[in-house]
């Protein structure tokens, strides 16, 4: 199976829940992107990436959850998605910023501005407008009972299935209990309809 992993904020490829998926999912292609900082570049190269690469599966998480959600066609698991970076000012706050993880260009900084900030708006605000009813079923949310963010799993519950939002245990950042006890048995379960789908 192809699975398609979108970072959150200021991470990269190189993340550590990229190298958790490949060493729990050994037999799987798991691709990641290095996210553009302005969303005005983010989201367009995204939807060209998905199409060029054409997952089975895609998987974000935190600003990777929110941008995962607007992929529409794809069978998508959003991992304590930020459905509001822009309101978040502890993390999305103007000036200079360094990326956790090494970057495919070898930058080690981003600017934030207020244009992008405002850019991560507006792009908010439109994030669930016209979501057909077929891909409303695609799509499952997975949500940390120590999120930094609990209303994103009401807000989930408004746009998607009830029972696609789970909860498990821990925290805003996925480590390898939380990816062996909630994530992979998820992946298990969206695999067989995968496979189920492909022999119909």
């Amino acid at each position: 199976m192809k699975i398609l992993y979108l970072h959150g904020f200021g991470s990269s490829h190189a993340s550590g829940t990229v190298e958790l998926l490949r060493q729990h999912l050994p037999t799987d292609d798991i691709v990641a992107p290095d996210i553009p900082t302005d969303p005005a570049e983010a989201l367009p190269y995204l939807l060209d990436y998905a199409a060029a690469k054409a997952p089975d599966l895609i998987m974000g998480t935190s600003m990777g959850g929110m941008y995962a959600q607007q992929l529409r066609g794809y069978r998508r698991i959003l991992v304590n998605p930020a459905f509001n970076m822009s309101t978040m000012s502890q993390v999305l706050r103007t000036g200079e910023h360094r990326f956790f993880n090494g970057r495919y260009d070898g930058q080690k900084t981003f600017r934030i501005t207020r244009d992008i900030i405002q850019r991560h708006n507006m792009m908010e605000r439109r994030q669930f407008k016209d979501i057909p009813e077929q891909d409303k079923t695609l799509v499952w949310g997975l949500f940390a009972t120590r999120d930094v963010a609990p209303k994103n799993y009401d807000l989930f519950k408004k746009h998607f299935p009830a029972d696609h939002a789970l909860r498990f245990e821990g925290d805003h950042q996925l480590n390898d209990r939380a990816v062996r006890t909630a994530l992979l048995p998820l992946i298990a379960q969206l695999r067989e309809e995968i496979a189920a789908a492909t022999t119909e």
